[in-house]
């Protein structure tokens, strides 16, 4: 199979999607008022609230969405089950499920203040609802960011000249700021001088690796605790100083390493050498219904997106005109980087047995240091033609972890938002930005340095998609208490929901049957009774939110 022939084909399905049912979605759905005032402007302090272009608030968007999973994801389900339902799930589940997961979740927030769409769960389910909903989001959150933390720590000493890049592009992101909102340059010319700047890093990054003193664990805990400051401090500085600007430099990063990626696929045009199927289950995995869903979330659905959509970007979109090329049009763009990890890994990469001599180093089962490494070695191979194997793997492994850092940097000021939303009037001091980003990172820091999030991370995969199901389903409520069509929600919702509960069914079964593990068992029956009550209460207001339609703020 040509995965030059797959690559251009998904693209243009991508890009047909967008002006089809993008537009569809727009017109008869969400119905946008451009002449209404965003909560951008409406409570603009120059913080959270800030009204910014469409260029750069996209940057922000995809940045903040992409993080490692579009890589991870399909890299984990190819081994598993092989190439062909990935890419099924993809470029329908993305079209059809994740973008307008991601839409909705916009177009609810900038419509209610620019409230998270858990949040707003109270006024369209009940309290308990919402309660549930805020709390558990509050762990996954601070989960996300310890587990992170971690990655990013550990991608820094195996890759010490990666170092640099990541850390002068704070400077950078402050200076395009400084550039952009402070000295009216125009957005063109900063976009060039930080790009230059970031490329200037990179460069020196590869001459002046840097590698701590100290033993391997000793080091580690150094860049935890750097890493945990930084977040501290991306949460509470103004988002169009650090979070906005890095962010939109990082977009680039990733816009041009995925153009270089479709032109080095049309180039060499190699062939896939993984099987299209592999089978129905994986003993790793396994069932592949539901388990790929639950694999592959970033690049086709991912319940993180919504609390970025309804958190961060909703607060920044200068008009409602725009919604649509960012809430929607950046998730199709994340389902294409999964489409190159994908292809990067099944024809950037041999497969067991079909390496010819001399290649034995580029088979993807026997590739050390997991899916991030296996993703850039086969992302190196596509771009050899202009930078060599070598180069080109660096800028794939740096790639993916200038959005590992801006996933945290995100998800702190995130779980700052629903601290804050969570206590209410009942704790005033976490109002503060101050106080509650402290109280985000503290735990985060905690569960990093003390190992607890390996313990919580393998249910993170059913708990993100039971977010998307949840969020799907709030906006359901949404639609019927306007009046207009909602099963373009409620179908991905009901999927979703079996899809999730089915996950926790069988991660429960093999913890505590299987493996003796109570403790992981007893939180996916947790997760499972969740998801199952707020599906109960979104069900059982549908009729009544027909009869009282929900008022828009």
């Amino acid at each position: 199979m040509s995965s030059a022939l797959i690559a251009v084909g998904g693209a243009c399905w991508l890009v047909i999607a967008y002006f089809w049912y993008g537009r569809f979605l727009e017109k008869n759905i969400v119905k946008p008022d451009f002449s209404k005032a965003t909560p951008a402007h409406t409570h603009f302090d120059g913080i959270d609230f800030q009204p910014t272009r469409p260029e750069i608030l996209f940057g922000h968007h995809f940045s903040s969405i992409a993080g490692a999973g579009p890589i991870v994801g399909p890299v984990a389900a190819a081994l598993a089950f092989g190439w062909g339902a990935g890419l099924l799930w993809i470029l329908i589940g993305v079209v059809f499920i994740g973008a307008v997961h991601d839409y909705l979740a916009l177009t609810i927030s900038i419509h209610n203040n620019g409230r998270s769409v858990s949040d707003t769960t109270r006024q369209l389910l009940n309290t308990r609802s919402w309660f549930m909903f805020q709390l558990f989001v509050w762990f996954t959150l601070v989960l996300v960011i310890a587990v992170f933390i971690n990655v990013a720590a550990k991608s820094f000493v195996a890759n010490p000249q990666i170092v640099l890049p990541a850390f002068m592009l704070i400077p950078i992101a402050m200076l395009f700021g400084m550039f952009v909102y402070r000295w009216r340059v125009p957005v063109w010319l900063g976009t060039v001088v930080a790009l230059a700047l970031l490329t200037l890093s990179i460069y020196l990054g590869t001459l002046l690796p840097i590698n701590m003193p100290g033993n391997s664990e000793t080091v580690l805990h150094i860049w935890y605790l750097v890493l945990a400051c930084y977040c501290w401090l991306a949460s509470v500085l103004p988002v169009w100083l650090l979070l906005q600007p890095r962010d939109y430099i990082a977009n680039w990063v990733l816009i041009i390493g995925m153009l270089l990626g479709f032109m080095g696929l049309v180039i060499s045009n190699y062939p896939i050498n993984a099987p299209a199927f592999i089978g129905f289950y994986d003993a790793t995995n396994g069932p592949l219904y539901p388990m790929l869903f639950i694999l592959i979330a970033c690049g086709a659905v991912s319940g993180f997106h919504s609390l970025v959509a309804s958190g961060t970007t909703s607060k920044q979109l200068d008009t409602e005109k725009n919604a649509r090329l960012i809430g929607y049009g950046a998730m199709l763009t994340e389902g294409a980087l999964a489409l190159v990890a994908l292809l990067a890994v099944t024809a950037g990469l041999y497969w067991k047995g079909t390496a010819p001599p001399g290649c034995e180093h580029l088979v993807f089962q026997d590739i050390t240091g997991g899916p991030i490494v296996a993703f850039g070695t086969g992302f190196g191979r596509f771009v050899a033609p202009f930078f060599g194997l070598a180069f080109g793997t660096l800028i794939g492994i740096t790639m993916l972890n200038t959005f590992v850092i801006t996933t945290l940097d995100t998800a702190t000021r995130l779980t700052r938002f629903v601290t804050t939303e969570l206590t209410g009037d009942s704790l005033p001091a976490l109002k503060n930005r101050f106080v509650a980003s402290t109280v985000a990172v503290i735990p985060a820091y905690l569960l990093s340095i003390s190992g607890g999030w390996q313990t919580l991370w393998p249910l993170f995969g059913a708990s993100n998609q039971m977010i998307a199901t949840l969020a799907l389903f709030v906006a359901t409520v949404y639609l019927v208490g306007l009046g207009r069509p909602s099963l373009y929600t409620l179908i991905p919702a009901i999927f979703m929901l079996f899809t999730t509960v089915s996950a926790l069914i069988w991660q429960g079964y093999q913890n505590i049957i299987i493996k003796g593990n109570l403790f992981l068992g007893g939180l996916c029956l947790v997760l499972l009774v969740l998801a199952l009550l707020v599906a109960f209460d979104a069900c059982s207001i549908l009729k009544a939110l027909k009869r009282r339609p929900v008022t828009e703020t």
